[in-house]
């Protein structure tokens, strides 16, 4: 789960982190007030979505421009000028894709006097299992771009979860950032605190990028981006209170409701599977055979006909779908409780694209007769490279 800047930026700030005092507008006719509780002289005006590259971002309206989501106000009138131009626009960012996102919230900051832009990250080393601490002196830039052209300017290391963060940790990378004086205690302080926040908020990442270095010689976070592993939301109500919905595929928020694993893709052939390993396979032979799946589903070992059902409903959804493959390997799963919810769904929703089913496992001639008898148009197979031929030559004509 992630979470707006403003938010992180809040929830850093509770556990002693520097950040700049702000104001969130949902109203752009709240704007000017917004700006006048801050000092200024320089407002900085940031479009709020779950997305990064704001800055370089465009928005599709020409009202906005080609100026991106993050703008410099001189003036709380300039502040409310921009947030009007802003609010309600969709923006466009190299992770958005050219869909965008529409720009719902505005946060309106006081600036800050950069000396220089640094890079800091936690994030779960899936490799050690350990948190890993990553830093760079290239704040400022996508960390990406930076381990491509210039990986020896990146620090990386993970802490040992016997010991947890120690003081060494945060010199250490104050050293490789060229802290100096009082900067090499304030990064200390800093990282162990980003730290204790990642571990009590279960988060995935934490990534602040840029952390600055300002003319007085102190560190602050400028800007904050932070996710949460979502199987932890249970003891995470205050974390789970600053969901914003309108930020999630609604596809994929209808599916979570029911406990289904659903990721949107950009193709053309719904998938619904059940195990991981087995939608990734199904995923990657349907590429094989020259089209490209619209989802990952995986509607898990213990789906019931109404989970089915539902899968079902969110897949013909989606109006890039033009062919569904279900492909059931029913080992906890039975066959006959897959047929069931496909039947089910079809009568329900209707079927307008061509269907194969591959069932396999329990209950598997059970389940191949209640979708024989059933009268729908569907296209059995025999295996998992026939349904992703069959499938692929349907669509494809």
């Amino acid at each position: 789960m992630n979470i707006h800047e403003y938010q992180a930026k809040q929830l850093l700030k509770s556990y002693g982190a520097p950040v700049s005092d702000g104001r969130v507008v949902l109203k752009a006719e709240d704007a000017k007030t917004a700006a006048g509780e801050l000092d200024g002289p320089l407002w900085v005006v940031k479009a709020q979505i779950h997305a990064g590259g704001r800055g370089k971002g465009h928005f599709k309206e020409s009202e906005a421009g080609e100026k991106g989501g993050v703008r410099l106000a001189k003036s709380v009138e300039e502040a409310e000028m921009l947030t009007k131009q802003m609010l309600g626009k969709t923006l466009v960012t190299h992770q958005t894709g050219p869909a965008g996102k529409q720009v719902n919230r505005i946060y309106i900051e006081d600036g800050s006097d950069i000396e220089r832009e640094l890079y800091l990250a936690l994030l779960v080393d899936r490799v050690t299992s350990r948190v890993s601490i990553v830093s760079s002196t290239e704040g400022g830039m996508d960390i990406e771009e930076v381990a491509a052209s210039t990986p020896e300017k990146i620090l990386s290391f993970s802490v040992d979860p016997a010991t947890g963060y120690q003081a060494f940790h945060g010199r250490r990378v104050a050293f490789s950032l060229g802290l100096q004086g009082p900067q090499v205690k304030q990064m200390v302080n800093l990282l162990g605190l980003l730290y204790k926040a990642f571990i009590e908020k279960d988060m995935e990442m934490l990534e602040i990028n840029p952390l600055i270095v300002m003319t007085d010689g102190n560190l602050k976070v400028l800007d904050a981006k932070l996710g949460f592993d979502g199987n932890a939301m249970y003891r995470q109500h205050d974390v789970a209170n600053l969901r914003d919905e309108t930020e999630e595929d609604s596809k994929e928020l209808e599916a979570s409701k029911y406990d289904l694993n659903y990721i949107a893709l950009d193709g053309e052939i719904g998938c619904m599977v059940n195990g991981a390993g087995l939608a990734m396979a199904t995923m990657d032979i349907i590429k094989l055979y020259g089209a490209e799946p619209a989802n990952f589903l995986d509607v898990g070992g213990g789906a019931t006909k109404e989970k089915v059902t539902e899968a079902f409903k969110i897949i013909t959804s989606d109006k890039n779908v033009k062919g569904i493959l279900v492909n059931i390997f029913g080992g906890i799963m039975r066959c006959d409780i897959i047929a069931e919810g496909v039947i089910a769904a079809v009568k329900e929703v209707g079927l307008k694209v061509p269907l194969v089913v591959r069932l396999e496992g329990t209950n598997v001639e059970k389940g191949k007769e209640i979708i024989a008898n059933s009268g729908l148009n569907v296209i059995a197979a025999d295996n998992l490279s026939d349904g992703a031929e069959k499938i692929v030559k349907a669509v494809k004509g």
